[in-house]
């Protein structure tokens, strides 16, 4: 479920929210499903209830989770054919990043786009 390096050089709160993140994503948890409390998350985790509570709010800002009080914090539901437009900025972000590595890297347009082509059918194929 969750995989923590303590030797890591980035931080426990960032390899908590990437663990999540990633959870969230490859629909591990599901929209409004309920994430374990920070005391018991932390208890889990053996790490301290604060690096919890740091992840969670991060993850809240990111626009992954909602939190309800006196209820808990939940997986974000995005409703089909709407899209979160702070992901969706961010991803785009990412996307550019990763574009431009592939470019320095050699690849053509052509071959740029046959590859956008190619994941977003993995994609499509993962999603049915």
């Amino acid at each position: 479920m969750f995989q923590l390096d303590m030797k890591s050089r980035r931080s426990i709160y960032e390899q908590v929210v990437e663990n999540l993140k990633e959870m969230i994503r490859s629909r591990v948890l599901v929209p409004d499903e309920k994430l374990p409390s920070v005391r018991e998350l932390s208890r889990i985790l053996t790490v301290n209830p604060n690096t919890v509570q740091k992840a969670y709010r991060e993850l809240e800002r990111m626009g992954y989770v909602y939190s309800s009080a006196g209820l808990g914090t939940f997986v974000k539901k995005v409703a089909p054919g709407q899209r979160d437009e702070i992901l969706f900025a961010q991803g785009k972000s990412r996307l550019r990043e990763a574009m431009q590595e592939i470019r320095y890297a050699g690849l053509s347009h052509r071959e740029m786009m046959e590859l956008v082509k190619e994941l977003g059918e993995e994609f499509e194929r993962r999603d049915q």
